[in-house]
């Protein structure tokens, strides 16, 4: 049962990847049909809320490391249990790089190391934003998505209702910030895709791990002292 509960785990993440990255990849630029930023972050939101209502009841649908740090933080996870996550969802998430890779290659002339909907600042945030501004970015709405993932799955919440506040928050995320970082708030899915960019989104992949960790740290150290004013 612990190993099929591994495998829901990873699957979590290979959808995301393969959802909402592939929304970007695939989807995004298409002459005249594109989807563009709006279509990309309700792309990555939904995916969210499928797997939340598909398997959430089974594996607790954690397809980020950060989100899995703050409720290990939130005392929601144990350390053995976060490390098992982590491991499933960076595994996940690059099996689901493998297969749009596979998709996108299908087409002549695709570049994966233009981009591949990898996450970076400098010249290669997709508006010129600064690695300082960047590190806010992530850290703030890291934060901000861990205290909505705590606050609608606590125990006096309509828990029913909190994939579609996660998967909103989502959406919000990506809207406000593609033009920065491209969006990640989530390590595993920049990692899946950097492998396969290959080149400066791997020189750049640490500050898509820290900046997201410690957001979720810090909303899980707050969110701890919500719940005892609660009492």
């Amino acid at each position: 049962m612990h190993n099929i509960s591994l495998i829901y785990r990873w699957s979590n993440t290979f959808w995301l990847v393969l959802g909402g990255c592939g929304s970007a990849v695939l989807a995004a630029s298409f002459p005249e049909l594109g989807i563009g930023f709006v279509g990309v972050s309700l792309a990555f939101g939904l995916t969210v809320l499928t797997m939340a209502y598909a398997i959430g009841h089974i594996s607790g649908c954690h397809l980020n490391p950060a989100v899995s740090f703050g409720l290990c933080v939130g005392g929601k996870l144990s350390v053995k249990e976060l490390i098992l996550y982590i491991i499933s969802q960076v595994l996940g998430g690059i099996a689901g790089a493998f297969v749009l890779y596979l998709i996108a290659t299908g087409k002549a002339g695709f570049d994966v190391t233009a981009g591949f909907a990898s996450n970076g600042y400098g010249k290669h945030s997709p508006n010129g934003y600064s690695l300082i501004s960047v590190l806010i970015t992530e850290v703030v709405m890291t934060f901000m998505f861990l205290i909505i993932i705590l606050g609608s799955t606590d125990k006096k919440a309509y828990a029913r209702f909190a994939p579609i506040a996660i998967g909103l928050a989502l959406t919000l995320i990506h809207l406000i910030t593609i033009p920065v970082s491209n969006t990640s708030v989530n390590p595993a899915r920049s990692t899946a895709v950097a492998i396969f960019q290959g080149s400066w989104a791997i020189e750049q992949l640490w500050l898509f791990w820290i900046a997201p960790i410690i957001g979720a740290i810090l909303a899980g150290i707050v969110y701890k002292f919500l719940e005892t004013e609660k009492y």
